[in-house]
């Protein structure tokens, strides 16, 4: 072959390759995007922001924090409403608790060292477990929920003692006082409320422990008699705050009793015991009347003679007769005079739901929407038999808590415990409405808290609304049902 022909061949054989390479098509990369993730979004947890307790009247719950979840919103319903309202400020309040009876210390001091401690420590410590029991009315001498009939100044028939030379505490010194130092040491600020069923009898027109009335020649030493009490009581490290002249003055049939008219406890005020209680420069304040809300007549002619109004703090006032708004009667026509809500008995034959919705109702809510500073039950404790009692004392009040091989939590406890364990002293009543059936009262404590306490006393469950600043939240109370609210 020439070499003219190969080098033919070999310029055909690259055209063709040179071809081939310019013709081929090549293929795109195909690129696949991510899946569009959408963000992930935390799920929104509602943060409670009002602590509920709750205590039902067949007594499934008793006094129970509740695990539902409150908080305030804006979404519109059709539940009725209750607001809370801090601008409008009523009274001040001293305190909840009960009366330490005789009977109710001498139960109390029988049992166990270590139950009796955790006991006292549960109604009047600070501890998440109490109450807080803030104020005790006790008796000057015997009450009717005494074991006996005494006075601090007991003389045989037919003597007296004007010098009060014989004047002893030394009948309380075995049961009553001990148990009050010790509430002392465990509350320094509880308050103590003192009244007498009874004066020595020798003061008396009957000579007797039941009924008759003081006899005028004894007025002065009976203001005495008073004064001893308050002095030597602080002696034994316990301060009366305040007293009353006679428990229940218009009733002489229990045991220990007197009667004692409007007309004779506003002169023994304004003649012997005010002035009696200046001269000794007792800080303890004087309290009219202590019975109850029919007779309202009675604390309005005491408070209207000046000179026993210029020594009175206020009127005290009972419900076993009357309607509890007849305490503001009183209040508006002396509005410069305080209101003291002070005895309400359960008895041993009531129903715990019965009564936990009338006293609810009445003692709790009804005694703080009519101005009282004070809700007080009446006796704290006895024993299974609802003893003891004096010979023709009461045989049916049934203690907050009733003490025999165990300690049983009675009505009258939960009834109290709505408030004392969540109002302090030194809370004030702020404004709300009574919506429907839901009665109910609300506080403003002194760091701020604001505590509702509503009582269902309808027959159905009820959900409604609790309206504070603008915004509400929604909660459900059972028929007769009690709830306590804070936030």
């Amino acid at each position: 072959m020439s070499m003219n022909n190969i080098l033919t061949k070999s310029l055909l054989a690259g055209l063709l390759l040179f071809s081939l390479g310019c013709c081929k098509k090549s293929t795109p990369t195909t690129t696949t995007p991510p899946p569009v993730v959408p963000p992930v979004v935390p799920p929104v947890v509602a943060t409670n922001e009002v602590d509920f307790w709750l205590t039902t009247g067949d007594q499934a719950t008793l006094l129970t924090k509740q695990n539902t979840v409150l908080s305030f919103g804006t979404v519109a319903n059709a539940f009725s409403t209750i607001e809370v309202d801090t601008t409008q400020v009523f009274q001040t309040i001293d305190g909840f608790g009960y009366t330490l009876t005789g009977g109710s210390a001498f139960v109390i001091n029988r049992l166990p060292a270590a139950d009796k401690a955790s006991l006292l420590t549960e109604l009047f410590g600070t501890a998440s477990n109490s109450i807080k029991i803030s104020y005790l009315r006790i008796s000057i001498g015997a009450s009717d929920l005494s074991a006996s009939v005494y006075t601090y100044d007991d003389m045989p028939a037919g003597q007296t003692d004007p010098t009060l030379a014989n004047f002893s505490l030394q009948p309380d010194k075995a049961d009553v006082i001990p148990l009050l130092k010790e509430i002392v040491a465990i509350n320094p600020n509880i308050k103590l409320m003192a009244v007498p069923w009874t004066p020595p009898s020798w003061m008396k027109n009957n000579g007797n422990s039941k009924g008759g009335s003081l006899l005028p020649q004894y007025y002065d030493v009976y203001a005495k008699y008073f004064v001893k009490y308050i002095q030597q009581m602080k002696a034994e490290g316990l301060t009366i705050d305040a007293v009353t002249p006679q428990n229940e003055p218009l009733n002489p049939d229990n045991n220990p009793s007197l009667l004692m008219t409007a007309e004779q406890q506003r002169d023994f005020i304004k003649t012997n015991l005010g002035p009696a209680f200046a001269a000794a420069s007792l800080a303890t304040k004087i309290i009219t009347y202590d019975h109850n809300a029919d007779r309202i007549d009675y604390p309005t002619l005491v408070l209207n003679d000046p000179a026993a109004r210029a020594f009175i703090d206020g009127s005290a006032f009972h419900l076993y007769a009357g309607n509890i708004d007849a305490l503001s009667q009183v209040h508006f026509a002396f509005p410069d005079k305080h209101i003291y809500f002070t005895e309400q008995y359960t008895s041993s034959t009531g129903s715990f739901g019965g009564d936990l919705k009338w006293h609810l109702k009445n003692v709790i809510i009804g005694s703080m929407r009519n101005w009282s500073k004070i809700a007080l039950e009446w006796n704290l404790a006895n024993d299974p038999s609802f003893g003891p009692h004096t010979p023709g004392g009461c045989t049916e009040c049934k203690g907050a808590l009733t003490i025999g091989s165990s300690v049983t939590r009675n009505v009258g406890y939960y009834i109290v415990a709505h408030v004392s364990k969540f109002v302090p002293p030194g809370s004030v009543r702020v404004g709300t409405g009574i919506t429907s059936t839901l009665q109910n009262v609300a506080f403003q404590t002194p760091d701020g808290k604001k505590v509702l306490v509503v009582e269902n006393e309808g027959t159905g469950t009820q959900t409604f609304n609790i309206k504070f600043k603008g915004k509400w939240t929604v909660t459900t109370l059972p028929a007769g049902g009690v709830g306590t609210y804070t936030w």
